[in-house]
Order: structure tokens, then sequence, then C-alpha cells
């Protein structure tokens, strides 16, 4: 009941406030989600991981400067730009200027990759530099190798895809062909190229690289080798060109000569001066460039001034490129290899300054346009708010310097986005700013902050984060000793991990499992990162061994023990999930666990409140007994204790649950298969001798039989007898038939039997091939040798000594599997012949339940004996657990959320149902004086109508038969839909109700073998819709008696109370949250219940009608065995209705076949009225709101009184079928609200009748 409910706007006492403050049921996620892993995290995980790491480690600085001789093809202008890496060349002699401009450039490179190895090339001829390429590409291997090259001495590229140099004399320019330096390259590379008609070269380069690549085809074709070391070339080589093909480089003398080279590798000192010449500044009007050159600091100090400059650069050139590159090329670019990020970082910049001056630099891959972008204009503040800063003439130099605001600024407008961000928005472009600061002291708390709101957003934003590389932030971060930094970090990882669970090898190669570990253990953490904690644990060691073996030197099983027993169940579950993923495959950590007597504190979650809680404990004492590789006589104890105490979950009202306890008893089976296999045989060899004498039935007998006849060779089908006392009895005869094997092996298959008869289709489907696998290898086992041999020789180790011995009860599970696999039109299929093998419909490929099968089961035979479950006994509840951390939870929820659409339309339902009650206000009053006999619907149902329902606030009337529900618009008098219950054949539907009806209602029907089913969507006419909410066995032993109650049912909506009981002596309480049975009440009776009725206004009050005539009065708050407080005992035949009328009074109705209907007060012993109705009543009802009750006999009509005992109407034929008469009464049914009476009959027909319409 996870839905809050709404406020009531009625304060006037208009409208029932109940309508407001019901909760809604079976709504928890475990309802309503498919219990599957998140199917769209696979195309999230791994997509921000480089395919391949590239280093550049070697640079050819190739510099054709020629000083003191211009190139004759280019006219320049006087003065003109000459300084070269900020030297001007004719300040000294040529050769040691040029040496000294070399210098300084591999200075200025060293700054973005000191590592690497650079060789110059100061005016070279062709041989020099075909020498300086081949050793650096051979030096280098499979890394990436830096071409730079200036010739800004030398004549432009040509046409013909040549750049030049000189001849050794240095009297010639030589040209040099891009095919050849391709050649000598090789791939990868990186290449820059600072001259006039720097695009030429990219031009003749791509056209060059095509043609190499035909040419290694051609002779790929012609079967010969290609002996060029430059392979893929296009696809590995980076380019970067100063201009267009037909620009010239800017000569503007306040410009540096290198002006591209500048931009590249000194971007702060040249992005300064063009702001001071561009005369941007707004807040310095008299700004000159002697006021630059004093910015203080250093590059690399982000404490500085200049530091703070260049992080400021860093992050907003990074920002552009992720807001304005495709993904993949933003990663190639600008995450792959840290000197190529620095250069493209910096080419930005370069576009944005040479386009001022008329030049285009292009790349190769082509950037999209970025010199416009308004981050730009970011960058501009952050300088004219820097420069602002510094003295002006005649200021005191060395005044403290104010941090610039750029960073906080950028974090507000990440937390703007934030409250209005969803995946459908353009993705936040400040999301490369947050992880530059995720390292900053000063703004890493608050930045992580909304790094894990904007993570929570979905697996999308988990995507993205990891697309810009905060992976190796967050990653540094775990070696931080900060406390406050732990709720955040631990949140943040439990996203990442919930989307790209690869991560778990990172956090154990650098100890990160560690910090996860002390949070873990930390009891000042919340609850809440606690478990979160315990989820990134539990996706560390999942599946990866070297995690398994790190998280257990950790202690990580002591620690999760110790707090086994906290109050939050999330934990509780992620705890117990945790230690599930340590034990798998890894005997070390079982035994670890058995030394702490894990398993035995395991079993105090067998019980939990929580059904995923009970579920997790399950899957981790599953885990438990299948790590064990090395069978020893105790670790066999262990494990059959394990088992043993399993099987008190069979019985559990989860399916969830009883999912994971088949898979766990599949574990058990592998371990102890041909024990299992043993009993198997014994129980078909005693099968077959009770076949061949064919004994008197019983109901012991019978019972037995419905769980071990597996061979087929019998139809139960054609003795109603045994089909009968199958059902509805429990046995001891075989406990000493197969008294050679141990008590836990016949348990543990018992109880897989009843999980192969579940009522949930998912769960009999996985018990069952469990089972067919046993079959299959019991069929081997008695053709190689004879039973006796097989039950001497595989007698099982004994159990534990300290435990008393169990003596062989098998009850009598629901017969299900018959039929709960047939759709919807199954209805329509031929019945079967006699002598046909009555099994063989539960299984769709016409196995019998213990014969060998179809060929198929070979391969389960090889899984298990091969100790392996087979592949369909597996769950993805890990996987959906995991999910919970993948979805947003810090948003607020769709049913919380006043804007949502799913709020708005709960809302409009509450206000329609407040209409409804209100209209029908009006005919309740008038009810207990007019006429009820105005026949507005009658129809012929599907089948022989059994329990009838009305929806409370639709039009909407379900009609229950044998196999399933009808649902008719007894307005329009039309059917909507059929809804099949797949319940068993021999058994039929007893009760029906509408769980939420005030909401989005879901349909409950329980059959008379004692379990119940919940529906969604039943409304979907064609089956394929609907979707069976939960199932589970309400009842079990039921009794053998003639006149049957089966299954009766009675739901509060208020509590999210289920009360059941009939064909028992007990009166079973099942809250529907916890899905857990919480009281067994005796009633006392030796004869069925035949009705309930209980008290929603709080007063614990059950009122039982019986088979015995009396009427017998419960309060559950009282202990079991006091609970029964009161037996009213004047009836004298069975009680066919019991009524509790709603209100402050609580009169109780009761009305018996022989035809008498009494009135009750709880405090009294004797009745307080009675009349007497029609004899031989069939059916009573009265309605909860108006003076009206109804009687149906068996003599063919429906009389209407009022609580006077005043004969208001008789009803004996149907209008409009030619005064046909009705069939005898079977069920009956009030409207909620209105005076509306719904009555089935045994000759199929439905009809609902009216008081008359008030005249206006």
């Amino acid at each position: 009941m996870s839905v809050d409910p709404l406020p009531s706007p009625y304060d006037d006492g208009e409208s029932d406030p109940q309508v407001w403050l019901l909760p809604v049921s079976f709504n928890e996620a475990r309802h309503t989600d498919k219990i599957t892993g998140c199917s769209t995290l696979a195309q999230h995980a791994q997509s921000w991981r480089m395919k391949e790491r590239m280093k550049t480690v070697s640079v050819a600085l190739v510099l054709c400067l020629n000083v003191g001789v211009d190139p004759p093809d280019i006219v320049k202008t006087s003065p003109c730009a000459r300084l070269e890496c900020w030297i001007d060349p004719l300040s000294m002699n040529g050769q040691k200027a040029l040496e000294t401009i070399g210098a300084q450039l591999q200075k200025q490179y060293e700054r973005w990759q000191p590592r690497a190895r650079y060789k110059q090339s100061l005016d070279p001829t062709v041989d020099e530099v075909k020498k300086l390429c081949t050793s650096l590409r051979r030096n280098a291997k499979e890394e990436r190798v830096l071409f730079h090259y200036n010739g800004h001495g030398v004549p432009r590229p040509t046409v013909n895809g040549e750049i030049w140099v000189f001849n050794k004399n240095y009297t010639q320019y030589i040209p040099l062909s891009i095919y050849d330096l391709q050649t000598w390259m090789g791939s990868p590379s990186i290449y820059v190229y600072d001259c006039s008609n720097a695009m030429m070269i990219v031009d003749s380069f791509k056209h060059f690289a095509t043609q190499r690549e035909q040419e290694m085809e051609s002779n790929a074709v012609n079967g010969g080798h290609w002996t060029g070391s430059g392979t893929n070339t296009t696809k590995h080589c980076i380019q970067l060109a100063a201009c267009g093909s037909t620009e010239l480089l800017p000569m503007n003398p306040d410009l540096p000569a290198d002006l591209f080279t500048s931009c590249l590798t000194t971007p702060i000192k040249i992005a300064l001066k063009w702001y001071v010449l561009q005369n941007n500044s707004k807040l310095v009007p008299g700004l000159t460039l002697e006021m630059v050159d004093k910015i203080p600091g250093q590059l690399n100090d982000r404490r500085t001034m200049l530091g703070e400059l260049n992080w400021i650069f860093t992050a907003i050139t990074d920002t552009i490129a992720w807001n304005t590159l495709p993904r993949e090329l933003f990663q190639k670019l600008f995450r792959q290899d840290l000197l190529v990020a620095s250069l493209f970082r910096n080419f930005l910049l370069a576009e944005r300054i040479m386009r001022s001056y008329n030049c285009t630099p292009a790349s190769s891959p082509k950037l999209p346009p970025t010199y416009q972008h308004p981050m730009w204009q970011a960058w501009d503040l952050a300088l004219d708010l820097c420069l602002k800063q510094l003295p002006q003439k005649g200021e005191e130099e060395g005044a403290i310097l104010a941090h610039s605001h750029f960073f906080a600024e950028q974090l507000t407008a990440f937390q703007v986005w934030l409250s209005y961000g969803y995946e459908e928005r353009r993705p936040p472009e400040q999301l490369p700013i947050v992880l530059q600061v995720l390292l900053s002291q000063v703004h890493r708390l608050r930045a992580l902050d909304l790094l894990g709101r904007f993570l929570d957003l979905g697996p999308w934003a988990v995507s993205l984060a990891l697309s810009v590389g905060i992976f190796p932030y967050v990653l540094k971060l775990l070696q931080s000793s900060a406390r406050e930094l732990r709720p955040l970090l631990v949140f943040i990882w439990a996203k990442i991990l919930a989307v790209d669970s690869s991560c778990q090898a990172d956090l154990v190669k650098d100890n990160g499992h560690k910090y996860f570990l002390s949070v873990l253990g930390d009891s000042y953490m919340s609850a809440e990162h606690r478990t979160m904690a315990a989820f990134v644990l539990s996706m560390i060691v999942n599946e990866y061994r070297q995690g398994q073996e790190a998280a257990l030197q950790g202690s990580v099983i002591s620690t999760c023990l110790v707090q086994i027993t906290d109050p939050n169940p999330k934990f509780r579950q992620w705890l117990a999930l945790c230690l599930g993923k340590v034990w798998v495959n890894f005997d070390n950590a079982r035994w670890c666990g058995v030394r702490d007597s894990a398993h035995e504190k395991l079993y105090n979650l067998l019980d939990d409140a929580c059904p995923e809680v009970r579920a997790a404990a399950v899957y981790a004492l599953g885990a438990f007994i299948s790590s064990s590789s090395e069978r020893t006589d105790h670790a066999n104890n262990i494990d059959l204790g394990v088992g043993m105490k399993l099987t008190q979950v069979g019985a559990d009202g989860s399916p969830l649950v009883r999912k994971e306890l088949a898979v766990a008893f599949g574990g058990l089976v592998v371990q102890f298969e041909t024990h299992f296999a043993a009993v198997a045989t014994q129980l078909q060899d005693d099968e077959s001798k009770i076949i061949k004498t064919g004994p008197v039935v019983t109901a012991e007998t019978a019972a037995s039989t419905s769980l071990v006849s597996m061979d087929g060779s019998g139809s139960f089908e054609n003795s109603l007898t045994i089909d009968r006392a199958r059902r509805y009895s429990s046995s001891t005869s075989l406990a000493g038939t197969i008294h050679s094997f141990n008590n836990v092996y016949i348990n543990v298959w018992k109880t897989l039997l009843q999980l192969a008869m579940d009522a949930h289709p998912e769960v009999a489907d996985m018990a069952k091939t469990i089972v067919n696998s046993v079959k299959s290898r019991a069929t081997t086992n008695v053709k190689s040798k004879p039973v006796q041999s097989v039950v001497m020789t595989n007698s099982a180790p004994s159990s534990p000594s300290n435990k008393p011995p169990v003596h062989m009860t098998i009850g009598t599970p629901p017969q299900n599997s018959i039929s709960h696999h047939e759709d919807s039109k199954s209805t329509d299929s031929p019945s079967r012949q006699p002598g046909s093998h009555p099994h063989s419909v539960q299984f769709p490929r016409s196995r019998k339940l213990f014969d060998k099968g179809p060929n198929h089961l070979e391969d389960k035979e090889d899984e298990i004996v091969n100790n392996k479950i087979p592949s369909e006994v597996a769950t993805e509840f890990f996987q959906w657990s995991c999910s919970y951390f993948a979805k947003p939870v810090m948003r607020l929820s769709e049913d919380k959320d006043p804007e949502s659409k799913k709020y708005q339309e709960r809302e409009f339902r509450l206000y329609r149902n407040s209409q409804v009650q209100q209209e029908a206000r009006e005919e309740q009053t008038r009810a207990g004086f007019n006429r009820l006999d105005d026949q507005i619907f009658v129809n012929r149902n599907q089948g022989l109508p059994s329990v009838i329902k009305f929806h409370p606030y639709e039009s909407y009337l379900a009609v229950a038969d044998k196999e399933g529900v009808s649902m008719w618009d007894w307005e329009q008098g039309s059917k909507l839909s059929y809804l099949n219950n797949m319940n068993p054949k021999q058994s039929r539907i007893t009760t029906m109700d509408f769980i939420n009806p005030h909401d989005i209602s879901l349909l409950m029907c329980g059959s008379d073998d004692g379990a119940v089913r919940v529906w969604r969507n039943y409304m979907v006419d064609d089956g394929r819709g609907k979707e069976l909410v939960t199932s589970f066995q309400a009842l079990s032993d039921m009794l053998p008696l003639t006149r049957r109650s089966g299954l009766i049912t009675e739901w509060e909506q208020e509590t999210g109370m289920l009360i059941a009981s009939g064909d028992v002596r007990i009166i079973r309480i099942w809250d529907t949250q916890k899905e857990l049975k919480i009281q067994d009440i005796p009633t006392g009776a030796d004869s069925s219940v035949t009705s309930l009725s209980c008290d929603s206004s709080g007063r614990s009050l059950i009122i039982a009608g019986c088979g015995d005539g009396t009427v017998r009065l419960f309060d559950r708050r009282l202990a079991a065995p006091e609970c029964r407080v009161m037996t009213l005992q004047e009836h004298s035949s069975m009680v066919c209705k019991v009524h509790l009328q709603k209100g402050s009074e609580g009169k109780i109705i009761s009305a018996c076949t022989g035809g008498d209907i009494k009135f009750w007060d709880p405090r009294f012993t004797e009745s307080v009225k009675e009349f007497p109705a029609q004899s031989n009543l069939t059916a009573m009802e009265a309605h909860c709101r108006a003076d009206v009750i109804a009687c149906g006999a068996l003599n063919q009509s429906i009389v209407i009184y009022n609580q006077s005992g005043d004969n208001l109407s008789t009803i004996k034929y149907h209008e409009g079928f030619l005064g046909q008469r009705i069939g005898t009464i079977s069920c009956l049914a009030f409207h909620p609200f209105f005076v509306k009476l719904a009555a089935g009959s045994t000759d199929s027909f439905v009809s609902v009748y009216s008081t008359p319409a008030r005249r206006s």
C-alpha cells in the first residue's frame, strides 16, 4: 500500500471521507513491475569507455624558417608579424635564432606532454625529414607521433600535394611529397601545419590516403602484400591546419608570426593579448599589453590568478566541445590522448582568434564552427573581471586578488537546469564544468551534491556524466577521508554501478572497495547510505572473483551480519543480497559464513515483514548451499539443515519469495541429486503398486497419489471421488513406505511438488523443471538397477543429532498445474478421452509429470548431473533489485506530484467516487418502502454464475462462473470481457472481489482449492493484456465435506487484510502488504465456514456463519485460542449469509437455508429481531447502506424485504423473455451505493433490478 491517500476537499459532510482516505493495495514495485533487470541499461553501459587509449610518445618539430630570407611567393607587409615562439628572430644571428626558436617550441609543447620524446629538425632536407620520421615511428610502435611543420620560410604548399624543405646548401627549395610523409609517419599520427594555404595539405593528405587504400585493396585482390607502414591512414590520423587552402597567415605586426602555434601551445598568453587588441574590455577602459604581462601566478597553480584563468579556459573549451561535437568524436579528440585533447581545446581558441583576421583554421576530422559559442562570452567576462583587479597606474602592487566567481556561477546555472531537467531536454552545458571542480576543495561539496542530483535523473544522465569523463575524478575522490563526502560519493557510485557494473574492476584495482566497507560499517551513517554501500559492494562481488576475495578480506560477511536486524527493510534486503553474492561459487566465503553462523542468522529474515527481504534471504541461503565445491559430512549436514529450514517458506504469500525458493531448491537438488532421484524412484514404485492392486480410495491414499503420481498411467479424471479427496485431504501414508530416506529429502521433495502446482505459473514452471530433471535421473536409475538397490546405496547422511526426527506428512497442495498454462481460450478445447494421461495438459510438450519426457529433458538431466541448475530455474530478482538504484529516488513520485498526469487522474477518480456516493443517497433513503423489481438488465452468462459483484464506481458487473469472470456493462447491456482465472479444471471460483475499487481496480478471484489470484487489466477482452499481479495459497488442507463452501474471503480495503476461511476449521488472516499469514483463528466448529463479514471501522470484529447453523463472533485482537468471543446458536440449518452492518450500531444480520432471518446485537447472545423469509434459501444479501434485504430460494423467486420484515416486492419472471420464469437463484449482490440488485441463476441468466425511476 505504497500510495498515500489524497486529502479530501470536502469538509462539509457531503462526501464519505473514507473514499479519500483509502490506501491502495498491491501497488508496490513487485506488483507493478516485471521482475527483470532494466533492459535499457545495456545501451548506456560501456559506451563511455574508450575502446582504445592512445598516447603521443614522439614529437617531430620541423621548422623551415630560413631566418632573414623571405619566401619568393609571398610579399610581406612592412612592418609585419615577426615573432616565432614569442622570439624575434632578427634580434640575433640566424642560426642562433633558429636554435632558440626550436628550443622554445619544444618547451611550449612539453607543457602539455612532458614525457614525450622530442626531436627537432631545423631547416631540414628531405633525407633528414625521412630519417627523423621513420625513427620516431619505429620507436613509437603503435602509439601516436606528432609532426609539427612550420613553413614560414619556404614557399606555400603546392596543388600536387607537396610541402617545401631545403637542399644541403640552402640554395634551393626542395619539394617533399605528402604521400612520402604519410609513408614515413605511418599511423596513428597527428599533424600540425603552420603555414599559408595549410588546408591544401589536408586535402592532399586525404587524396593520397584514398589512393593508398585503393592500392592496398588492389594488392589484396592480386595476392600481393602491402609493404608500407601506413594503414587505415585517415581513420587514425589527425590534422590541424592554420588556414584555408587559399588563405595567407596574418601579417599584423601586433601579432606573432606563428599565431596558430601560439594558440595551440600558449593559449592563455595569446588570448590575453588578443583580448586587449580587440579592445573588448568593458570594465578596464585603459587596458594595455604591458598590464597583461603583469598578471601574477603560474599556469599550473590554480590558487593564482594566471592558474585560475587557465583552469577556467580548460573548463570553457571542454564545455564548448562537449556541447558541440558528437559524443564519439568528443571521446576521440578530448579524452583519448592528453596531448591531442590539449591541442584541440586550444584549437577552438585558434578558430576564434584567427577568424577575426580572416583566417579559417581547419582540422581533420572536421569540427563544427565554435567561434560564436555563448560560452566565449563567459570567458570574456572572466578575463574582464580578472584584469579589473590589476593595479592601475600609480597604484601599489601586492594587493590581495579575489578569486573568480565563474565556477560558482556555472554551478548555479547547473542547479537551475536540474530544477527542470528531464531526458527530452538538451543536456546541461555545464556538465564538463562540474567535472572540473570535483577535485577543488572550494567547490567539490556542492559539485558532488549537484552531480548526484543529475545522476538521479536516470541511466541516460549517468551515461552522459561518464561520457564527459567523470569516472577518474570520482574514483580519485575515494581516497579522501572527509566524512562529509561519504553520503555524496556513496550515492554517486551507487548510480554509476547500477548502470555499468564493469566499474567493479576499477574499484578493486584502486582499493575503492575499502571505502564502501568503511561506510557499511559506520553506524553513524544513515541506513539509506549504508544500503547504497551494501549495493555497491554487491556489485563489486557480483560474478567477479577478485571482488569476492577483496571483500572477504575486508570482513564483509561479519560487517553484514552485525547489521542484519536493522529496522530499515531496504538495508536488510541488500545485506542479504550482498552475502549471497559473496558466497556464489566461492568456497572460502561460505566457510567464513559457517564460522559466523551466517545461515542461522539469515533464518530470522525468512519471516520478515517485507517480501523483498524474505526473497533476499532465500536468495542468500540458496547461494550458500550451492557454493560448496567439496562435499563432506559437515557440509552436507549444514546444507540439509538449511534446506529443511527453507521448506517453511513454501507457503509464503509472495510469488517473489517462492520463485527464489525454487531456485534455492534447484541448488540443493544439484548437490544431492542421487538422493532426490532415489526418493522419486521409491514414490514411483509405490504408486505403481497402488495402481496394480486398485485399493479402495480413501482421503489419505488419494492425497498421496496427488503428490506422487507421475507416470501418467492412470487418469484421475475418471474418478470424482479421487479428485475431490486429493484436493481436500492430507496424508501420512508415505511415511512407512519410504522410511529408508532422510526426512529432509522427503520434506524438500514435498515442497518442490507443491511449488510445481503453485498458483503462480512462473513458480510452477521453475519447480516443474527441477522435478522433471530429477525424474529423468530417477528413470535412468530404475533402468540401470533395482529400486531396492537405489534405496540402500543412496541413504543420506544423517541430520544433525540435536534436531528431533521429522515424520512424513504431506499436505494437499493446489492442483493448479493442470490448467494454469491454458489461456482464456482453453474453454473451447475438447475434453480428454478416457485413458488419456491427465497430466499431459500441464506440459506444453506433452510430457507427463513422472515420465522421463521428451528428448529436450535430456539436456536438463545433463545439466543437473554436471552440477548445474537447469537454465530455466533462474530469476532476475537481483537485477530487478539493482534497477531500483538506476531509477530516480530523489524526485517526487508521480503518485505524490500534484502536477503529474497520474496524480490528476487519481484525483479525478476520487472526485467521481464522491459524486457517485452523493447521487446514491437519494435512492438509499427511499429503499425501505420502494419496490425493487424493475429489471434494467438481463443476459445469459457464459457459465453458471457462482459469484456476482458490482463495481462500486463503474457500471461494471463481474460474474464469476466455474473457470473465469465475465464483465458486463449493466447500463449498456453489453458484455465487455471475459477473464480466464487459470484455476484447475477440477476447481471452481467461489469468491471474488474488487481490490482498490476507488482507484485503478484489481480483480481478486479465489477458487475452492484454496488459491487466490489477483488480476490487473481484467477488462481486456482478448486475454493477452491481462496481468497476474500476485497469487498465493490462502488455505490448504481443505476438508472433504458433502456440501462444500470452497474458499470464502472477506476483503478489508481499509487495512489491506484478507480474511479467508471455508472448508477448514480456521479463519486465516493475510496481511497483503506484508504478503504474510499473520493469524490463524480456530473456529471451534466441526463444519465449514459458509459466510464471513468483518468490521472495517476498527473494532476488529469478524463474523462467521457456519454449516452447523451457528454464527460465531471473533475478536482478532485476542490470542488465537481466545479469539472466539461469542457463539450464536438460534439457526436450525446451515447459515447461508452473515452481514455486519456499517456504522456505529454494527447490527448483525444472518440467514439460514431454512428461511429464518435474524438480527443480532453483538453485545447479546440472543437475537433482537427475526422474521421468516421463504424456505429453502439459496442466497441472501443485505444492502450495506440501505434498508433492504434480498432473498433467493429454490422456488425460483427473489423476495425483497426491508429490515422490519415487510415484503417490498417479489420477482419470479424475466421481463422481455416472454414471461420466462427465472431459474433457481445461485448468487445475489447489491450495489455498494445505489439500490441495485444483481442476481445469478442456475439457468445462467444474470439480471439487474432497480427501484422505479423517480418521477420528476
